[in-house]
């Protein structure tokens, strides 16, 4: 199942905390510093192609520091945390209102910080106060509550009520195997294929009603925001095909006007279904 939205929560590595030691065979002071908790990071990756990991699990941590020690000894870092997402994914924090998308391979950005460790009891150690008994505890680490949405980059988009042939249209141009039955909502997730050296991709159908949440809804049209041609395709075999048309025209509208404003070819599908006479009549129409 192809999962192209996640919520996820994220969380820098706590510090480490700070010893309370002393030397054994003299005074003074022995406890260490705790390491710093590591860091996390979103990285865009040619090898994840959808959000998919991010629906089984919500809640994403790096590494711990570690504690100080006695003599003088150090906690080392916790590990930095890189989660991996399809390019083209928009990370969101809808509480600290930003958002960032990452467009390039091999982009990573911080997202949390891990907390600063604490400090041991020699940290503390001052002329009048040559044995002090006290360390501090390590910084929890940043916690984000983060969206992540992805959208799929295509140069060509084919669009149209389910069961118009869209499918096989891209199966036929390209060497996707997308499915294909006789019957409506047989795609039921983006399918991409390449012709050309350009990317084609095939969004589940539209119905009426898509924009209240009738059929599959309008949950897959933002991968076709950013194709530069739309091929609308229209079966030939429909008794109305303006009424077709209008009807996926109209609920992208309420999507998004802009899309409707990209160049757009009408293909009439499934030609070989019917005879000359009616394919003339329906391109009249």
């Amino acid at each position: 199942m192809f999962i192209d939205e996640a919520e996820i929560t994220v969380q820098g590595g706590d510090g480490g905390d700070g010893k309370v030691a002393y030397f054994r065979n003299k005074k003074g002071p022995s406890g260490g510093n705790g390491g710093r908790g590591g860091d996390v990071y979103f990285s865009a990756s040619q090898n994840v192609s959808d959000l998919k990991k991010y629906s089984k699990k919500n809640f994403f941590k790096s590494e711990n520091g570690q504690d100080g020690g006695a003599n003088r000894r150090l906690g080392g870092n916790g590990k930095d945390l890189y989660l991996q997402v399809p390019i083209n994914t928009t990370i969101i924090d809808n509480k600290a209102d930003e958002n960032i998308t990452l467009t390039d391979f091999n982009s990573s950005i911080l997202v949390c910080r891990g907390g600063e460790g604490g400090y041991g009891n020699d940290s503390f150690k001052t002329a009048t106060d040559q044995t002090p008994h006290r360390a501090t505890p390590g910084q929890k680490g940043q916690e984000r509550k983060l969206k992540l949405i992805l959208k799929l980059i295509a140069d060509y988009g084919l669009i149209g009520l389910p069961n118009v042939g869209k499918s096989s249209l891209l199966n036929k141009l390209t060497n996707a195997k997308a499915g294909i039955a006789a019957y409506p909502f047989t795609t039921l997730e983006p399918n991409l294929g390449v012709v050309d050296g350009k990317i084609l991709a095939d969004i589940p159908g539209l119905i009426e009603g898509a924009s209240r949440g009738k059929g599959l809804g309008i949950k897959f049209l933002k991968h076709i925001e950013k194709v530069s041609l739309l091929l609308h395709c229209i079966s030939v075999e429909s008794e109305n095909v303006e009424k077709d048309y209008n009807t996926v025209v109209e609920e992208i509208a309420k999507y998004n006007e802009k899309i409707l404003t990209k160049k757009t070819i009408i293909l009439l599908t499934k030609s070989d279904l019917v005879s000359k006479d009616v394919i003339e009549d329906k391109i009249k129409k």
